[in-house]
């Protein structure tokens, strides 16, 4: 029997996805490093089992009702965990967070701006103090009445609405309509009300076409409607819904994404004329502290920010103590390199990187202690010279008395460690194994590591012959964000990565690289958003991979005795699915006061298909368990099958091997879903030269994955196309051919372009940042 204070997490019999009755110690009140091969199985002990059954005792000790909805969600596959705190998350997986989440929400800095404004402001003459909810645009209180605080406003125009102004209404005219029938009732409508459908639009009075166009009227008329000759149709009342409203709510209502992209096309977005885009009344934004309104100081870079407030004259003793609170909160922000970012910053334009790191610091002013923090890879999209400001922040949750347990792919973070759970030795399958948990050091004389290989310098980086350029690409001169007027040259038949601190510009300078522009040809960019945004998208959906797995089985002896076609082996229409779950193979259980979470369907059990279905086989196994199959298992299964062995083949030489076919979008990483991408467009044969455009392509890759996925990018080159990557691993750094090094710093402090050459020449450069880090991974190992 354990003490109640054991030093250790002790697991036993861990059994998660493809661990394998793994028995592991982990000292409490450590930095505690899981790292692995991707898809080796660390995550699946950090978060699959110690995470999940810390939240499994803490859901124990809720209400009863509430538990009884938990209990389906399931208890992680383990014998016993001993020696467990309470432990708090921290994961890469981005919500959905909406156009009104903010750096400042996030980070509860909004909060402490708006008391600030509240109690300490400077009001007009007369003025009454405002409530701090006055100050916030998601308040009724706050929020400006013209744009409902989201300080832009959509419009619609004559020109946009009716681009060729030659048509008639009968023609067409007004692009904006919607086809079919709803289209030719509108125009029958006002055919019936007077106005002449058959006449070119740009000859119709003024006063008709406004009315046509932005009316808010909605007369009901008596139609008789004319469609082809001969054929006779009732009269039925129709009702008239001018080309903006019908675009308007479109944009507003429909719950299909292609209509209401196509409704979008038809809109302008612009500053809201009230409020000028502050998104607030005007009562709030006559309030000022130090001399600037609240929408000015959220528009500021937090270094900037942090100035100005430490800068303000204190008028009270409440000024000094609610800005001393507010610069505390900044200056864990920027110590985690954030400093660039601006409190106003909508979430969804910030990278999965930031956001986790904008919770850390959120968590470091919490002041917990005893709890053991589970992170996800901290340091990914992280330029090497913010990983050491990163390991303080790691530190200090330590010192507050917390265990602090990473997983983890960065080198320097694992050197930092005071213990090493390496998980291998290969993935999927292959993997599962603990084959070292000790300190640092020790993992040396563990035998079948890949890390080891890596950690201790068994391999140095192959010298490579820069490949010169077959011609230059000039992207440029680029004004966005935090770039002014910059020039960069792309050497194209070249592999060429590039750099800067977090904030720099490299996303901006890369995404001004059109198909416009001479020189490129086809372009194809390779980002890391989801492939899907539900457990439906899969991989073998993604990648066309279903289609031909589905003709396999239609064309079984079964299936044709039962009249099956391929339409009965899809899971997303009705006839071969589990009506249950409607093919999702889990159920979404609804919770209060958590997020919803989804549990397998209580009557397929998570197989998407109903049991008939299930008894046509192919080689022993149902379509369900083919998707269960790992991408390096199927690729024997179906050794017989080209069209199946092509597909798999791209994806395992992109190092996704251990992936199952069915896997759900919503379980992949944003570097497995780029990966994903990237497969699919190496399984197409390409003639003629292709760029190839990837942001940050390693994250979350272990040292060996990157090695596979270098190879493979370094091949596209060797084709004769270009590949341009944003990246901060100074491993493939130093074996691009050109380096565009951008900075120095982040925001106001970067934008330009540093330096620029081989990576030879670029690890010279006394201005960058990056430069010392690329000498080191350019010297040979010691």
């Amino acid at each position: 029997m354990h003490s109640p204070h054991d030093p250790f997490v002790r697991v036993r019999g861990a059994r998660e996805h493809n661990l394998r009755g793994v028995d592991v110690d982990i000292p409490r009140d450590v930095l505690a490093v899981f790292t692995g091969v991707s898809g080796s199985g660390k995550s699946s002990l950090a978060f699959g089992t110690i995470y999940a059954e810390a939240q499994r005792r803490y859901f124990e000790s809720v209400a009863p009702y509430a538990r009884r909805l938990i209990h389906q969600v399931g208890a992680p596959k383990v014998g016993e965990i001993t020696g467990l705190p309470p432990a708090v998350s921290l994961q890469q997986r981005r919500s959905t967070p909406t156009s009104r989440s903010s750096v400042g929400t996030v980070t509860t800095l909004s909060n402490s701006l708006r008391m600030l404004f509240s109690r300490a402001g400077s009001y007009p003459q007369g003025a009454e103090r405002l409530d701090s909810d006055a100050f916030s645009p998601n308040t009724a209180a706050g929020a400006c009445p013209a744009c409902h605080g989201l300080g832009r406003v959509h419009r619609t125009t004559e020109e946009l609405l009716v681009p060729d102004p030659s048509l008639s209404l009968r023609e067409g005219a007004i692009a904006a309509w919607p086809g079919a029938w709803q289209g030719k009732n509108l125009r029958d409508v006002l055919d019936a009300l007077g106005h002449d459908v058959d006449r070119p639009w740009r000859e119709l009075p003024q006063r008709d076409r406004d009315w046509i166009l932005f009316t808010d009227e909605q007369p009901v008329v008596t139609v008789h409607p004319v469609r082809e000759a001969g054929r006779i149709h009732r009269p039925y009342q129709g009702t008239y819904m001018s080309a903006r409203r019908y675009v308007m709510k479109t944009f507003a209502d429909s719950k299909s994404q292609s209509l209401r992209a196509k409704a979008e096309r038809f809109l302008t977005s612009a500053p809201c004329p009230a409020c000028g885009g502050s998104r607030l009344r005007p009562e709030a934004m006559a309030v000022t502290f130090a001399g600037r309104t609240i929408a000015e100081l959220a528009a500021l870079p937090l270094s900037d920010l942090a100035e100005a407030l430490a800068g303000a004259a204190e008028s009270s003793e409440t000024a000094r103590v609610l800005t001393e609170d507010l610069l505390a909160r900044i200056a864990t922000v920027t110590e985690l390199g954030l400093g660039y970012l601006s409190p106003d910053r909508a979430t969804p334009t910030l990278s999965a990187g930031e956001l986790q790191r904008l919770r850390l610091a959120t968590q470091l002013r919490s002041g917990l202690f005893g709890v053991v923090y589970v992170l996800d890879e901290p340091s990914a999209g992280l330029h090497p010279a913010d990983t050491e400001a990163l390991l303080t922040v790691l530190d200090r949750l330590k010192s507050a008395g917390n265990s602090v347990f990473v997983v983890e792919h960065h080198l320097d973070v694992m050197r930092h460690a005071d213990w090493l759970v390496d998980v291998g030795p290969q993935a999927g399958e292959h993997g599962g194994q603990v084959l070292h948990s000790g300190p640092v050091a020790e993992l040396a004389g563990a035998a079948g590591s890949a890390t080891a290989r890596f950690l201790f310098g068994g391999s140095p980086a192959p010298v490579r012959a820069v490949r010169p350029a077959r011609g230059r690409l000039t992207v440029g001169p680029v004004s966005r964000h935090n770039l002014r007027e910059v020039t960069a040259e792309i050497p194209l038949g070249a592999f060429t990565a590039v750099t800067g601190v977090s904030g720099s510009g490299k996303s901006t300078l890369v995404g001004a690289i059109t198909e416009d522009l001479p020189g490129v040809g086809r372009l194809v960019g390779v980002d890391q958003k989801p492939i899907g945004r539900t457990p439906r998208s899969n991989l073998a959906t993604y990648t066309g991979l279903f289609d031909v797995v589905r003709k396999v089985f239609a064309a079984t002896d079964t299936a044709k005795e039962r009249g099956y076609g391929v339409g009965r082996f899809s899971f997303n229409v009705a006839g071969g699915r589990c009506e249950t779950c409607q093919g999702e193979g889990f159920v979404s259980v609804e919770l209060l006061f958590l997020p919803s979470t989804y549990a397998p369907c209580p009557d397929c059990a998570g197989a998407r298909y109903n049991p008939e279905t299930l008894q046509v086989t192919y080689q022993g196994r149902d379509i369900a368990q083919v998707l269960d199959l790992t991408v390096e298992a199927a690729a024997e299964f179906f050794s017989d099958t080209p069209p199946v062995v092509r597909s798999l083949r791209t994806l395992l030489d992109v190092g996704l091997g251990y992936l199952r076919l069915g896997q759900p979008a919503t379980e992949l990483s944003g570097g497995e879903a780029q990966r994903i991408k990237l497969a699919g467009e190496l399984q197409r044969v390409r003639r003629g030269h292709t760029l190839y455009l990837l942001d940050e392509p390693t994250t979350g890759l272990h040292p060996a994955d990157v090695e596979i996925l270098t190879h493979r990018l370094h091949e596209l080159v060797d084709a004769g196309h270009s590949v341009v990557v944003v990246e901060h691993d100074m491993a493939v750094v130093a074996g691009a051919d050109w380096v565009i090094d951008l900075g120095p710093g982040g925001g106001e402090q970067g934008g330009t372009v540093v330096a620029a050459g081989p990576p030879a020449e670029v690890a010279r450069s006394a201005r960058s940042r990056t430069a010392p880090y690329l000498a080191r991974a350019l010297a040979p190992n010691p």
